[in-house]
This record gives C-alpha cells, sequence and structure tokens, in this order.
C-alpha cells in the first residue's frame, strides 16, 4: 500500500528566526501556529484528531509517523484540528490491512500542511531552550522575508480564546436514554473517549455548547457536570469560570479534565500561567498524593495551574502532582464534590491507569443521588 512520492520542497520558520528545510507532505500552501512536540510514539491519529490541539503545529517526536495508515474510527472529533505537522520521515507505505487509508492522502483532505525530513531532534531541543513560540510551514513561499510576512498574520495563543469556536453548536446526546445517571457535559473541545468513557459506566450525556447557561444546563436535570477539555487560553475564558462558578453552586459532582481542570482552578480563584513548552505525550509519570501510587498519563497542555496561590487556597487540595517538574496535576475542593485532573485519564491515545477517575466521578455521583 503505497503512496506516490510528491517530493515538492516546504520550508518552516519559527519566530525567532530559526528556519529549516524540508519536503512537503499532505496539502499545499502555508499554515501557522503555535509549534509543540508531542512524545508518543503510537496513536498519531487520535492526536491529530484532538481538538486541545486547535491553533499549534505539531511535531511528531518519533522517527516515523504514518507507519499503520489511518482508520476513519480512530479519531478524537470530527475532523484533524492540527494547524500543520511537523516530522522526520513520513511513511509514503503503510502496514496495517484495516486502514481505511494512507496518512498523506488523509492530511489532503483535511487540508494539512506538513513537511518532513526535518531534523526534529534538533527541533525539539530547541523548543525545549527557547520555549513555545509561533511558527509557519509552507510550500509557497521560500524566500525568509515572505515567510515572516506570513508568520506575522499567526496569533499569539496567550490570550487567545478558541473553545467557543471548536465547541458544538447544538446539544447532543451520547448513551441509552434510561441510564440511571444523568451527566450534563460542557463542551470545550470534548474528545470523543472521554464521553465514551462516561456513557460506558452507565451515563446518559447531554452535551452542551461552550456558552450554555446553568438554567439551560439545571433543565436537563442532571446528577453531575462534567467540564471538557479544550484549545486555547484559559484565562481569557470568563464566561466559562461563570459557568463553573454556577454549577459548583449547585452543590453537583463535578469533575474536569485538562482545561476543565484549569477552569475549575480559575472558579476559585487560583490563576493559571502559560507553559515554558508544554506537556504532550503518553508516558509523563503523575503521582496521587491521596494512594500514594504513581501512574504513567497522556498528556497536552501549554498552561498550568499556579502552584504558589494554589498553596494559599485553604479549600482546595492538590491530589496529584507532575514527578517530572512538580507541577499541579489533580485537585479537588474540600467540603464540596468537585475535582479535576490536567491530564487526560481516557487516554486514547496511551495507557490506561487513570480510567480509575471515571469510576470515582461515577461513584461520586450515585452517593450524591
Amino acid at each position: 500500500m503505497t503512496a506516490t512520492r510528491t517530493n515538492s520542497p516546504a520550508w518552516l520558520l519559527l519566530q525567532d528566526g530559526t528556519c529549516f528545510a524540508g519536503t512537503s507532505f499532505g496539502a499545499k500552501g502555508t499554515a501557522g501556529g503555535e509549534i509543540c512536540f508531542n512524545t508518543g510514539m503510537t496513536g498519531y491519529q487520535e492526536v491529530f484528531t484532538d481538538p486541545s490541539y486547535t491553533g499549534q503545529v505539531l511535531i511528531m517526536n518519533n522517527a516515523y509517523t504514518g507507519n499503520y495508515g489511518v482508520k476513519n474510527d480512530d479519531v478524537e472529533s470530527d475532523s484533524v484540528k492540527i494547524s500543520g505537522l511537523i516530522c522526520k520521515n513520513m511513511a509514503h507505505r503503510y502496514s496495517r490491512m484495516v486502514a481505511d487509508d494512507g496518512l498523506e492522502s488523509y492530511l489532503t483532505r483535511n487540508n494539512i500542511v506538513a513537511i518532513y525530513d526535518v531534523d526534529t531532534r534538533a527541533l525539539v531541543q530547541h523548543i525545549r531552550s527557547k520555549g513555545a513560540m509561533n511558527c509557519v510551514i509552507s510550500t509557497e513561499h521560500s524566500e525568509i522575508e515572505a515567510l515572516k510576512a506570513a508568520l506575522a498574520n499567526v496569533p499569539d495563543m496567550a490570550g487567545l480564546e478558541l473553545s467557543s469556536q471548536i465547541s458544538t453548536k447544538e446539544p447532543y446526546h451520547v448513551g441509552k436514554a434510561d441510564a440511571p445517571i444523568r451527566i450534563a457535559v460542557m463542551d470545550y473541545g470534548a474528545k470523543i473517549n472521554i464521553l465514551k468513557c462516561l456513557a460506558d459506566r452507565g451515563a446518559y450525556l447531554k452535551v452542551f455548547p461552550a456558552k450554555t447557561g446553568i438554567e439551560e444546563l439545571k433543565a436537563f436535570e442532571p446528577h453531575g457536570y462534567f467540564i471538557s477539555n479544550g484549545p486555547g487560553d484559559p484565562a481569557s475564558m470568563s464566561y466559562a469560570v461563570d459557568t463553573v462558578k454556577d454549577i459548583l453552586a449547585t452543590e453537583k459532582p463535578l469533575f474536569g479534565i485538562c482545561l476543565g481542570h484549569q477552569l475549575l482552578a480559575l472558579a476559585n480563584g487560583i490563576p493559571t500561567f502559560k507553559m515554558h513548552h508544554g506537556h504532550r505525550g503518553l508516558n509523563h509519570p503523575v503521582k496521587n498524593l491521596v494512594t500514594g501510587r504513581s501512574e504513567i498519563t497522556t498528556q497536552n497542555h501549554g498552561f498550568g495551574v499556579d502552584p504558589e496561590a494554589i498553596k494559599k487556597c485553604d479549600h482546595v487540595e492538590i491530589t496529584h502532582v507532575n514527578l517530572n517538574d512538580g507541577s499541579i496535576e489533580g485537585i479537588r475542593l474540600k467540603g464540596k464534590p468537585a475535582f479535576s485532573v490536567q491530564y487526560h485519564p481516557e487516554a486514547t491515545p496511551g495507557p490506561h491507569d487513570s480510567r480509575y477517575l471515571f469510576d470515582d466521578f461515577l461513584k461520586m455521583i450515585e452517593e450524591s443521588m
């Protein structure tokens, strides 16, 4: 199963002036966003379709990408969400017999500009040293000035509100209508497999657009609320922070993941901050401070919860910490049935060490009914 090689050139320019030449793959054109990297060795299709990557150009840090093709149901949303893709090697030949297509055709259909033949090891080391920044990939422009002009049009991620742009436009349901537990889901960029993990545990979900007010949420008569993951700067989402505050006032159980974790912190007066280069991959070690156990986690975030501010907040308890850098990975409120984690317990792709959190949430709901 082999695709035709194009071998046409492409160029990558970073905001600090660093430039790479490579080979085009996928759609032709120019694309920009904040550059970031993922250290996962597999699950590239799920990564590309994760709504939390909206507005970002992704470096895949493994040696080859695309070698098992793509499958129509290996997705986390209805389309590819990354703005562009950077790889060392792209597989023109794929081996999985059940695959529906090759990666290049998939990227072309989704209008994703990609570049390979890039020293991604050197590029990732550069980002780890200099920090996250904007970049542009182009098959149209090779002159630095033209690339700089394209780069000037890319918005900064800090202060950027994206969730309302990618959230569902109309409410929809997931699960069986006669399920004993109803959960209202705030969709700020929810992944399909998060919803599946809740529905598989006997919950009936109603997924609401990002700017839905509390009265419409309460009309569903939910037994609990879920605050989803999503892209952009949480500090720009005052409307979502207000919604979380309104949900907390209901005294119903609340669970937040990733962006939902950051919004829960903001709703309790704890600020968030832009990380140097973020956490993205399938092998981040996290310690559960409640049980004393460690778990290997899937992560995708460029913002974090302020660790100093949280220490001064008497009604918030830290439950999980990152064993690489000590960053806050989980919190719960004292005196309220509300908790959140910064990482992704649904782990698609990734290990399933943390899926117990969905069980904990359903148990919390059952005990409150």
